[in-house]
């Protein structure tokens, strides 16, 4: 039973007809990791939000950061049943993030417009990973960042319509 502890991960290879699962696993990394920033991100502004829209901005960035949470575990899982490995340090994570860190105190209308940006950005991602999945016969995957765009876009969208005066 002291053998099971000593276990280490590692890639498998995986016979479903998926071609390159590499590929497509690295395109569901950048994914994951775009998720996890944006997670941090739209957290620390539910945080810190203040003024008259407190209350509606407050409770929209706690559905979006509670709906990515999930998702990242659902795209960590698709990696792993790819036979790839999920990204597994912070430093790696971040990396493939094209998400970026506010750069300094910001207003409530411009964390609205910067999420509003984030969440476009990352649908741009899943269509193009969605495009790589349907190239490499991976329905599983094209179907994951299909859901996945349409709440990206489907926040960007409640964001936008927030921050019209």
């Amino acid at each position: 039973m002291a053998d099971a502890l000593k276990v280490v991960p590692s890639s498998d290879d995986v016979s479903t007809g998926v071609r390159d699962t590499e590929a497509v696993a690295t395109g569901l990394s950048d994914v994951l990791a775009d998720t996890y920033c944006l997670v941090f991100k739209t957290h620390a502004y539910h945080w810190n939000v203040e003024g008259p829209l407190f209350y509606s901005v407050h409770n929209l960035t706690e559905e979006h950061y509670s709906n990515m949470f999930e998702a990242a575990d659902e795209l960590a899982e698709r990696i792993r049943a790819l036979g790839e490995l999920a990204p597994s340090a912070l430093k790696d994570v971040v990396s493939r993030s094209r998400i970026e860190d506010p750069k300094g105190p910001m207003s409530t209308a411009q964390m609205v417009d910067d999420l509003a940006a984030d969440h476009e950005r990352l649908a741009h991602r899943l269509h193009a990973l969605a495009e790589l999945a349907v190239s490499n016969k991976d329905i599983v995957t094209e179907d994951l960042a299909t859901e996945r765009s349409a709440f990206h876009e489907q926040a960007a969208w409640m964001l936008r319509a927030i921050a019209k005066s």
